[in-house]
């Protein structure tokens, strides 16, 4: 999905005064519950059962860019149906982050527009300037570490990856294991990315840690634009979409994603005739986490806070390890005993102390690409 950049993997979680966190979720002891739908807690509501009844009464959830293999949506998805009863419709599987955001202006007032988001946060923090997202803090909320929510739970990180390096190993001799090698002429024609980085949080996290292998920084995404501009001029650069079936068909044999998606497509392609080999690459080491929000005038509010409520409980964060996303939570799960530490010992590992570009950082790097990649990296 795109989507885009969330920062980066397992951090320091925000302390143990958690119940401070939910303070702006639940509201005066003494007031009224409010309508489940435009409540900012399940607490405000009147508690967990009244919101799954109001979800349960709506009977449908509208989703938006979800493929079943990304981060495991297919498991949270039939989990979250077999577990209350909802319907959970997706529209538009391959879209990107931007998309999402265009649907929710496209799709307002209508019964078709998606209820919940999956965002980079990049484009989560758009959103929620331009006053599209509701406020909601799941329970959860408290426990997610400051630097990857908005402090009013408008969104919240949810899982993350690194930036990963994909190699169809039947196809390719030698599978690179840096940005450095892509460059190499016996890769020409090969090397694809997930997506646009004007549009797609992947393929935007893409540019970013090319960025940092070629001497760039938070601060400075413009070497990562030249690096694939410099990699198109090679002839290596391949602007095919790398999904499992284009693999398959050796169309991408190499790919730049998250390395959860990298990882799952070992499995997706067992049968193939692909062997595929994954490597993080540790000249341009980057790593976000994608947010979660729910859009203001979502057509099923109710469905929408209880899809929340789900993901970041511990049933729906140990089902993103299914297919290699790292929980937000994993941090706090692994202390209190919630995490699937077998689930978790199947990820790889990773090196040095994971940084995170700040906000004002983040957009400041997306205009940058958003005004260079077009006229850098021309279509093909």
């Amino acid at each position: 999905m795109a989507r885009v950049p969330r920062r980066v993997h397992v951090l320091a979680v925000c302390g143990c005064l958690a119940a401070l966190g939910l303070a702006g979720c639940g509201g005066d002891g003494d007031r009224a519950p409010v309508e489940p739908g435009l409540s900012v807690s399940a607490r405000d509501a009147g508690g967990m059962d009244a919101l799954v009844g109001a979800a349960r009464a709506e009977g449908r959830l509208n989703a938006t860019t979800l493929l079943r293999h990304w981060a495991n949506y297919g498991g949270l998805i039939d989990g979250f149906t077999a577990k209350y009863g909802i319907e959970v419709v997706v529209d538009n599987p391959f879209g990107s982050s931007q998309e999402e955001i265009e649907d929710i202006k496209r799709y307002r007032g209508q019964d078709r527009a998606p209820d919940v988001l999956d965002l980079g946060d990049t484009f989560a923090q758009s959103a929620a300037r331009e006053g599209l997202l509701a406020t909601y803090k799941p329970e959860a909320f408290g426990r997610i570490p400051a630097e990857q929510k908005d402090a009013a739970g408008r969104w919240y990180n949810s899982y993350g990856g690194y930036v990963a390096i994909g190699c169809d190993a039947n196809r390719v001799r030698t599978c690179p294991a840096s940005f450095a090698d892509l460059l190499k002429p016996e890769y020409k024609g090969m090397v694809a990315l997930n997506g646009n980085p004007t549009t797609a949080g992947s393929a935007f996290a893409g540019v970013f840690a090319a960025a940092l292998a070629n001497g760039g920084s938070f601060d400075d995404i413009a070497p990562g634009v030249d690096f694939f501009a410099r990699l198109d001029a090679a002839g290596n650069y391949n602007r095919a979409n790398p999904n499992p079936a284009a693999i398959a068909r050796g169309e991408t044999p190499i790919s730049i994603e998250w390395d959860f998606l990298n990882l799952s497509h070992t499995e997706e392609l067992a049968g193939t005739g692909v062997d595929w080999r994954v490597a993080i690459p540790f000249d341009g080491s980057f790593s976000q986490y994608y947010a979660q929000a729910i859009n203001k005038d979502a057509p099923h509010p109710a469905a929408a806070r209880l899809w929340a409520e789900y993901l970041a409980s511990p049933e729906g964060q140990n089902l993103r390890l299914v297919d290699y996303a790292r929980p937000v939570l994993m941090e706090n799960m692994a202390k209190n005993g919630t995490l699937d530490k077998s689930l978790a010992s199947k990820l790889p590992t990773v090196e040095g102390t994971p940084a995170f570009p700040s906000e004002a950082q983040l957009n400041t790097a997306l205009q940058y690409v958003r005004q260079n990649w077009a006229k850098d990296v021309p279509a093909g």
